[in-house]
């Protein structure tokens, strides 16, 4: 099983995010990734949302630091 990322920092916003969240299941990222979009950017948890969190997901895990691209 490989390890899945997504990573705050390769979407522009006012917050300026810094997170990235890693995890070993899909669905555990998932989670994770609805929870912090609600809760720190003010999204709306739906199916929709989640299958737009879920298509941003990557192998491996995140950069150290963002790259500049």
């Amino acid at each position: 099983m490989a390890r899945k990322y997504i990573d705050c920092r390769e979407f522009p916003s006012e917050k300026q995010c810094s997170i990235a969240i890693t995890a070993d299941t899909e669905a555990e990222l998932l989670d994770a990734a609805a929870q912090h979009a609600v809760a720190v950017h003010g999204h709306k948890d739906s199916p929709e949302m989640r299958a737009q969190l879920r298509a941003l997901f990557k192998d491996g895990t995140p950069p150290l630091q963002r790259s500049m691209s």
